[in-house]
């Protein structure tokens, strides 16, 4: 008998309450079963984004407004040498990657960027950088129009654990936005994770990570976790492209609401 998509979901939902099983915890099982960048994984699906930038609330901490570098540093204090032009700040080779002064646990954070309007490159070397938060869990920025890579390195996708939910990419070079809630790990004191850090995103307003739960940090293939401060500094990345960002702020929020 051919079952079908909705009964599936249904079926699942009726495992997830009688076994105590949650759905995040579900996909997480899901996502562990693909090897870190597997060429098997499914493509996002490609959906056409609309435009609107947002602006800052009142209670938001200005990160980058278009004029100086004040808020960011590299490493050791040394001052931030990305390049700062008409609004907008820009990757510069070898200028090594960048991370706020100011640290951050629970928080919300818009961000808009953009890729070489060139489109030259191809898979991950076409307008490649990334948004760490706390320096560990990466959201992948990448030109990812037209442009075929292992989906968990995708525009969107959480570096090496999650794809997209779809591909809501611009074109080179045009601007394109992030709105994201990260949720740092809990840990216990023997350094155990009572709680996996998760991120919600949307990529030019449309839902592209649902609280996806991380496995560990991002760098590498061992997706595992090591305790860490409750506030680390927010990191954007050089790949030795010239992604530009701007119009870059964050909120910090208090811990989830217990029912």
């Amino acid at each position: 008998m051919r079952v079908s998509k909705r009964n599936k979901i249904s079926a699942l939902l009726v495992v997830a309450v009688v076994t105590g099983v949650s759905l995040t915890s579900y996909a997480q099982k899901r996502a562990s079963q693909y090897k870190v960048h597997g060429r098997d994984r499914e493509q996002p699906s490609v959906v056409t984004p609309g435009d609107r930038p947002s602006d800052p609330p009142s209670d938001a901490i200005i990160l980058f407004d278009g004029k100086d570098l004040s808020k960011w540093q590299k490493g050791q204090g040394k001052p931030a040498t990305w390049k700062v032009e008409n609004g907008t700040m820009a990757v510069v080779r070898k200028g090594g990657s960048i991370v706020t002064r100011q640290s951050f646990g629970d928080c919300q954070l818009h961000i808009e960027w953009a890729s070489p309007a060139s489109g030259e490159g191809d898979g991950q070397g076409r307008g490649n950088s990334g948004i760490k938060f706390m320096g560990k869990y990466e959201l992948q920025v990448l030109d990812s129009y037209k442009n075929i890579t292992y989906a968990d390195g995708q525009a969107g996708a959480i570096y090496g654990q999650y794809p997209a939910m779809v591909n809501a990419s611009k074109g080179p070079g045009q601007w394109q936005s992030y709105e994201v809630i990260f949720r740092r790990p809990v840990f216990d004191d023997q350094g155990a994770v009572v709680r996996p850090a998760s991120i919600t995103a949307f990529h030019n307003g449309v839902l592209v990570q649902d609280h996806s739960e991380l496995l560990g940090g991002t760098s590498g293939a061992s997706r595992s976790y090591r305790k860490h401060a409750e506030k680390l500094p927010l990191q954007l990345q050089d790949h030795s492209h010239p992604v530009r960002y701007r119009n870059i702020w964050i909120r910090e929020l208090p811990e989830p609401r217990q029912p």
